[in-house]
């Protein structure tokens, strides 16, 4: 049994969903045919945000959010850009007061169920109609086809033709993905019906190409549908619009339904002539904003260069091959650095989509974009540097917040490791928006709703949850960093409870330099940390008990990480006082005193009381030298070599001396031995710069008198030709000859 006849015109737009093509026909065929209803693909939960693309402030591209309200998640975009089928028809119906409706399977049942791994098709269906025509590409196929039409004419009809043909031959599989397939067109079904029972005469309905053989009259009976609808289980969800980004429409991005050039499909789409000439056009000003020399003339040979290979290879119009191929020949020289350039700034393009005001948002977003708008920070996909003076109270305010953000997990400034964590007055950040930041912060409202409140709630489970003293001493950090006041007297008591019980020195020792850091940062802004530097104090005095235990049986990797930690300390040290720092290098005077300690340790330590001026140069030379004497293993003398060099290399670039000593070791190690020592002297010497690597090879053949004078032989030389240019050179340097 099918479904009674109805009087209305049903209308299938099969599109593809980014497309300048589809999204040109679209419009076209909507102004035509003048519905009074238009259904849309999509989640059916956001009819009321409709209405909100009228509004100028919305800027494509952008995209509906659509997040489960029990787990934010759980979220799914669905991205429209100016050259999208469906952002036309929408743009279309509130234009023209048409009410819009979605129509795909509601975003409460998808939530609901587990999430698919992988696509909803068997096989591609663009790519058995592009075999079909002659095409081995099917993106090329549609573009040729579909896309670079400009002449207004229904591909919709032929499309839908294609897609019957192909569904002919389907088989149905019967795995989570096919029968998502099968409920999410059942459901498009009853959004038909339900269109023609509210009396709606002129329906049209712009849904993926696949689809529309689906939707074909005559249907098939309601209680069909209703039966592979029954039971679905539901789940409470949200829906917003939020800001995209060409980048995230890309196929590169990941996005299961992005094109490859989204950057050239606006273009195609908002041209009105022209197009090739405009589109190389713009690559010229990418290439001159970075002060590569194109000229008008090479835009010129570039439009001839694309004309003529799309002759040669029967096109209609210029497509991206060829105006790329032009680019790398004419614009680019053949250089594939340039073209890469170009393909980031235009071909896909980096533009970021705007939403009005009165969108609806999750709290912590809406606090965020309050703050942002405050302090003057721009949400930009751009990656750009930003550079924050702590004294100054915006800088303050701005550091505060992307300290929080980074709290919450929202990665949108990270700080450049090259200036964070030395106490200075100054920080910078790297900064670079994504979308998909967006459901970072819904996740983040479960916490609190506020972006400061989230940060608060935050630090306290992760000291709740902490494992290590580390963990803690780093969210004393980041109460710090983001003036978390009301969470660092908490945080403060657990660190003292943590710290006072814990009985392994490596933890004690690795929690230190954060404690420092911290306590430094807090001198930066104004924070009383006499609490943290007590808290420090007492664990360096820990630290340097155990210390001797702690150095006692290593083997060469132990050695090598309780060195790292070593430094952290040393320079935890210095932070925490004069006081501290005293009591911490009598500590390593005694360990460096002592016969067992590891090689490479022993080389480390004696290094640090070097630098700190607590050992003499003739101490120094004594102690290498006896690390190096024939009678000690190679390995352990190289060992000692990294821990003590580890500082860096000026000791040997200024001390003869050490210099001799090492000198006097490598030529000592027998042949076979060395083979051993190499890698290790390697890694060493790998880690000077090539200046001092350069100086410490020639001071060494100086020392050992292998310095041999360099003969440069120059075949065929004129004499006579070098006489004349010395009276030049003479006047040049102003000396008489």
């Amino acid at each position: 049994m099918t479904s009674p006849p109805s009087s209305a015109e049903v209308h299938l737009l099969g599109i593809r969903h980014h497309g300048p093509g589809s999204a040109r026909a679209v419009a076209a065929t909507l102004a035509e045919l003048r519905p009074d209803v238009v259904l849309i693909e999509g989640p059916p939960e956001a009819d009321s945000l409709v209405d909100l693309a009228a509004q100028d402030t919305m800027v494509p591209p952008v995209a509906l959010l659509a997040y489960a309200v029990d787990d934010a998640t759980r979220a799914a975009f669905w991205p429209f850009a100016v050259f999208s089928p469906e952002w036309q028809a929408i743009r279309y119906a509130v234009a023209a007061g048409v009410p819009v409706r979605f129509c795909d399977l509601p975003v409460a049942h998808q939530f609901a169920e587990e999430p698919l791994s992988g696509g909803g098709l068997a096989a591609d269906p663009l790519a058995e109609l592009a075999s079909a025509g002659g095409y081995e590409d099917p993106e090329r196929w549609w573009d040729d086809v579909i896309e670079h039409r400009r002449d207004g004419a229904s591909p919709f009809e032929v499309i839908a033709e294609a897609m019957g043909a192909l569904r002919e031959t389907e088989e149905s599989v019967d795995t989570p993905a096919g029968k998502r397939e099968r409920r999410r067109e059942a459901f498009m079904r009853l959004s038909l019906r339900r269109a023609k029972k509210d009396g709606f005469q002129r329906i049209v309905v712009v849904c993926g190409a696949w689809h529309v053989p689906a939707l074909t009259e005559p249907l098939p009976p309601a209680s069909r549908d209703q039966a592979i609808l029954k039971g679905l289980p539901k789940r409470k969800v949200a829906c917003t619009w939020v800001p995209w980004t060409h980048s995230r429409l890309a196929a590169s991005s990941g996005y299961g339904a992005g094109v490859t050039s989204p950057g050239w499909y606006r273009h195609l789409f908002t041209a009105a002539d022209h197009v090739t000439a405009r589109w190389l056009t713009d690559v010229a000003g990418v290439l001159r904003a970075e002060d590569l020399p194109v000229s008008s003339a090479h835009v010129i040979e570039a439009v001839r260069l694309a004309d003529t290979l799309t002759a040669l290879r029967g096109r209609a119009l210029p497509g991206l091959e060829e105006v790329t191929e032009a680019t790398r020949s004419v614009l680019c020289d053949g250089d594939d650095v340039r073209l890469d350039l170009v393909t980031r700034r235009l071909v896909v393009g980096e533009l970021l989509g705007e939403v009005p005001p009165e969108t609806p948002q999750a709290p912590v977003a809406a606090d965020l974009t309050a703050a942002v708008k405050r302090l003057r920070l721009r949400r930009d996909p751009l990656v750009r540097e930003l550079d924050l003076d702590l004294r100054n109270p915006t800088g303050a305010e701005r550091s505060q917040l992307l300290h929080r953000l980074r709290i919450l997990g929202v990665g949108w400034a990270v700080p450049e490791p090259a200036r964070r964590g030395k106490g200075t007055f100054r920080e910078t950040w790297t900064l670079c928006w994504r979308p998909e930041f967006e459901v970072d912060l819904v996740a983040a409202g479960v916490h609190g709703t506020t972006v400061f409140a989230a940060a608060v709630s935050m630090v306290r489970a992760a000291v709740a949850e902490a494992t290590t003293l580390a963990d803690i001493t780093g969210a004393v950090e980041d109460c710090l960093l983001s003036e978390l006041d009301t969470a660092l007297p908490d945080v403060l008591a657990a660190l003292d409870r943590r710290a006072a019980t814990d009985s392994d020195v490596a933890n004690l020792m690795a929690a230190l330099p954060a404690l420092a850091r911290a306590s430094r940062y807090g001198t930066v802004r104004g924070t009383d940390t006499g609490a943290l530097r007590t808290v420090g104090e007492r664990m360096v005095v820990r630290v340097c008990a155990g210390l001797p235990s702690a150095a006692h049986g290593l083997d060469e990797d132990a050695a090598a990480r309780l060195c790292g930690l070593v430094d952290g300390v040393h320079e935890a040290a210095g932070l925490l006082g004069e006081d501290t720092r005293e009591r911490w290098l009598v500590a390593l005077e005694s360990l460096a005193r002592r016969e067992t300690v590891a090689p490479r340790l022993g080389g480390r330590v004696t290094r640090i009381l070097y630098d700190a001026e607590r050992t003499s140069a003739s101490e120094v030379e004594l102690r290498l030298g006896r690390a190096l004497t024939p009678g000690i293993e190679p390995a352990n003398g190289a060992a000692y070599i990294e821990g003590f060099f580890d500082g860096g290399a000026l000791l040997l670039v200024h001390d003869d001396r050490l210099l001799r000593v090492l000198d006097g070791w490598l030529s000592a190690v027998p042949p076979a031995l060395f083979t051993e020592v190499l890698p290790l002297l390697r890694r060493t010497f790998g880690a000077f710069a090539a200046p001092e690597r350069r100086t410490i090879g020639e001071r060494a053949a100086g020392l050992s008198g292998q310095r041999a004078p360099v003969e440069r032989v120059v075949e065929d030389f004129d004499e006579r030709r070098a006489e004349s240019v010395l009276p030049v050179l003479a006047t040049l340097l102003g000396v008489g000859r």
